[in-house]
Order: structure tokens, then C-alpha cells, then sequence
């Protein structure tokens, strides 16, 4: 059962989102990175990025962002 549901959530969640992994992006505040992975929890969907003047991940809404 829980494969099932991973599957569904993979395959509608990356059609709703207009990010991939691998992505360019841009942060509200002009910070660039790379999309590292895209996922779900209790609050909603996120996108998780590696800065490129920070070497760590941060976790964004995907409002947040943009691709460049």
C-alpha cells in the first residue's frame, strides 16, 4: 500500500510543481542554487536547494523561488 501511494504522489507531484531536480533557481532574495530534490510533508510541498554562496540545503516554498 505505501508503494502505491509513493507512486502516485511521484508522478502527480513533479507535473505540479515547475521545478526538477538539477534545475537553476533563484530565491526571493536573489540567492542562485541548484534544485537538490523535491518533496511533501504535513505543510504542503517544498523544494530543497544547494545555494551556490552556501554550501548547505535549505528547504523552500516552491512560491519562492524561480528558474533561471
Amino acid at each position: 500500500m505505501l508503494t502505491q501511494k509513493r507512486e502516485f504522489r511521484s508522478s502527480t507531484f513533479q507535473k505540479r510543481l515547475k521545478f526538477k531536480v538539477g534545475d537553476r533557481i533563484e530565491t526571493f532574495n536573489h540567492c542562485r542554487g541548484t534544485v537538490v530534490r523535491l518533496d511533501r510533508d504535513e505543510n504542503g510541498d517544498f523544494v530543497v536547494a544547494r545555494l551556490d554562496l552556501v554550501p548547505h540545503e535549505f528547504a523552500y516554498d516552491p512560491d519562492d523561488l524561480r528558474v533561471i
